[in-house]
């Protein structure tokens, strides 16, 4: 009866799913044939994701970033798999990748899962898979509302992981919340961080000065953004481990791309490999060393995982470079203020002249509390205002956002307010030359929108496929 049930239900799944894409219902098409599949065979993710090796990434800023580098990885090893790319990380969307993974009988059409999971839901889930693989980028400040302070946050990621069997674990050495979780079980652990000199900003750790285990102040040897850095508590000594892949040298970044040299842990580090990532800022190079440390924790060839790397293009929204009539666009998603803070400071290295436009939602997906605009350092604004040609506040908050702006005593003629996406990508497109940049910052749900507003004016791809 069992078997009948979880066929029916297969096949009612996957025509919903066909039906939703001949619909070009993006976002639905990646979660909701899950969400019915999980109603209706409440054993179904269980059970078969039994099946398959599976690799899961969670972390509060690089998730999808991270997982469509090591989905790239893969590909360069020859080896097959499905993934939930469009970043829907939740249990709906987890279901929906795995549907495309098996037949209606349930079997295997790949050996590989590659997920990307909240960081609540991994909790949630992680009693019903265990990855072979477990990548964590970082944990920051978040939907405060949803998340709790970083140590609720923190607190689901160490419940999943104690709820796993046999994970390695790939860890950011820098980010002291997340090199803790090594001492939830005595897993294998990779590490990856930085050590390159120049890039520190004392400024903005906000989110966790004191050590977890004795509630002393950490000092930094190296400091790089957020409480990410070379942290040792002075009191209990807990302090950074040593990172299995290292970035020892950012050798040149500029506003579409990183070149920096990596070094690995037993090698001699006047060894070093040259890596080439076609993305900008620190933020992407701590991404690329955890996808080239969890094809490290696989077994994956080093050379082959690095050429990957180069010829890797940004994921939706995660600083995508798009050309629309004869204009230059890049969408940088945004969500919580170290992934803000990260995504302005790509500005300052810009060299054209840029249109600014702040898209910024407040339904549940985004974080329905947007007090967190007054931590985000604007201020930045200021360095370059002679390279603003024009700021767009946008969205359904855009008068906060508009209000955020005045407080930096940005210059008031240059913000305008405007709610709707397609006056915002007219205007944009109209104020800029040929050689500018459009730079557009969106919360989550209006980067679909936006997106959504700019497939259908111009008639791209749907994010999803």
């Amino acid at each position: 009866m069992m078997k009948l049930k979880r066929f029916l239900g297969l096949i009612i799944a996957k025509i919903l799913l066909k039906f939703l894409v001949i619909l070009k219902r993006g976002a639905g098409a990646t979660s909701l044939p899950g969400k019915f599949l999980t109603f209706f065979d409440r054993n179904f993710l269980k059970d078969i994701a039994l099946n398959f090796k599976i690799i899961v990434v969670t972390g509060s800023n690089g998730k999808t970033t991270t997982t469509r580098m090591i989905g790239q990885i893969l590909k360069e090893n020859g080896i097959t798999f499905v993934t939930n790319y469009a970043g829907a990380n939740l249990l709906s969307g987890i279901a929906t990748a795995l549907l495309q993974g098996v037949d209606v009988f349930g079997c295997p059409l790949v050996p590989v899962l590659l997920l990307e999971i909240d960081e609540a839901t991994l909790k949630k889930v992680s009693t019903e898979i265990s990855p072979e693989v477990l990548v964590v980028t970082n944990i920051f400040r978040d939907q405060l509302d949803r998340y709790g302070e970083v140590y609720q946050t923190l607190n689901y990621v160490k419940d999943g992981v104690a709820n796993f069997k046999n994970t390695k674990l790939v860890l950011n050495a820098d980010d002291s919340l997340v090199a803790s979780l090594a001492k939830v079980k005595p897993f294998e652990v990779f590490y990856f961080g930085l050590d390159s000199e120049g890039f520190e900003d004392l400024q903005q750790n906000t989110d966790a000065r004191y050590c977890l285990f004795c509630k002393t102040k950490y000092s930094y040897e190296k400091h790089y953004y957020g409480h990410l850095g070379h942290f040792k508590c002075p009191a209990c000594g807990y302090r950074r481990p040593e990172p299995n892949l290292s970035c020892l040298k950012i050798v040149e970044m500029g506003e579409d791309y990183s070149r920096y040299l990596l070094g690995i842990k037993g090698e001699d580090f006047q060894t070093y490999h040259e890596v080439n990532l076609s993305l900008p800022g620190i933020y992407n190079i701590y991404n690329s060393l955890a996808a080239l440390t969890c094809s490290q924790a696989l077994g994956l060839n080093l050379k082959k995982s690095m050429e990957a790397l180069s010829t890797f293009s940004g994921a939706f929204g995660r600083t995508e470079n798009l050309f629309l009539a004869g204009k230059k666009l890049k969408i940088v998603l945004v969500k919580n203020p170290a992934g803000f803070n990260q995504a302005l400071n790509l500005l300052t290295q810009e060299k054209s002249k840029v249109g600014l436009a702040f898209l910024i939602n407040d339904l549940p997906a985004d974080g329905e509390d947007v007090s967190w605009l007054w931590d985000v350092n604007f201020e930045v604004l200021n360095l370059i205002t002679d390279k603003i040609k024009f700021i767009l506040a946008g969205g359904r908050r855009a008068e906060d956002l508009a209000l955020r702006l005045k407080y930096e005593g940005l210059a008031k003629e240059k913000i305008k307010i405007m709610e709707g996406y397609r006056e915002v990508i007219n205007f944009g497109l109209k104020e800029i030359d040929p050689q500018d940049v459009f730079y557009i910052f969106p919360t989550y749900t209006a980067l679909i929108g936006f997106r959504k507003t700019l497939n259908e004016k111009f008639k791209l791809k749907e994010f999803w496929k």
